[in-house]
């Protein structure tokens, strides 16, 4: 094998343990937004029963304009 071939060949297995390590990280980073998705959900739902819960109280107390 020529000096030439062997400093290519070096280069790839460097590029491959880039790309390796790039796609454990892209990987970490989908869990994690799944994650964050997920419990945005969770409090959107919450806002959103909290408004209406709002609504009803104000309407109780005719504290709302109709």
């Amino acid at each position: 094998m020529t000096e030439v071939e062997s400093i290519v060949l070096e280069h790839l297995r460097h590029i491959r343990g880039a790309v390796d390590s790039t796609r454990e990280d892209i990987r970490e980073i989908k869990g994690r937004l799944g994650i964050l998705e997920s419990q945005y959900a969770h409090m959107s739902n919450r806002i959103d029963r909290l408004d209406a819960r709002v609504e009803r109280i104000e309407q109780r107390l005719e504290l709302t304009e109709v």
